[in-house]
């Protein structure tokens, strides 16, 4: 079995000594203790696992860490800067969008992940690329509220 000996997180090089047949989630939590990221169905069904693969929302707990190479791994952890949320945290607090919060570090990166593609979506597209994040408290609305709010002060608008 092939071993995977670097990975780039969070904007760093990071040496490990892993079994590139893991999953990046378990990789991860239990290696890298990057908890922010969680383990919700393990299908890759729920969101719950969702991280940034080269700018993209990919679930983690489906993606072999072998399979990674170069490609650089952004997780929830990495938002925060200088003490400083991220405009998307910050609306996801101001329009109250969780509860329980076990999916809301999966929601956030997806939306981070919507939000490079589109910087303006409309309420239909945010719902369109937000469908296969499960929230089991139903705090939908105010999820799509957080994220154009997300969008319009990362575009330099009032929040």
């Amino acid at each position: 079995m092939s071993r995977v000996t670097q990975l780039h997180v969070n904007g760093k090089d990071l040496q490990i000594d892993v079994d590139g047949e893991r999953t990046l989630l378990s990789v991860l939590r239990d290696d890298l203790v990057l908890t922010g990221t969680k383990y919700g169905c393990g299908e890759g069904q729920c969101g719950a696992c969702t991280v940034l693969i080269d700018g993209v929302a990919t679930r983690s707990c489906v993606t072999k860490v072998g399979s990674l190479g170069e490609k650089k791994i952004a997780t929830i952890e990495s938002l925060e800067q200088n003490g400083r949320l991220h405009p998307l945290q910050q609306a996801f607090l101001d329009a109250g969008a969780m509860q329980c919060s076990y999916c809301t570090s999966g929601m956030i990166m997806a939306s981070v992940g919507l939000l490079r593609k589109n910087a303006n979506p409309s309420e239909g597209e945010i719902v369109t690329a937000m469908n296969r994040n499960v929230c089991r408290c139903g705090t939908y609305q105010r999820i799509v509220l957080a994220i154009q709010q997300g969008a319009k002060a990362l575009s330099g608008g009032a929040r």
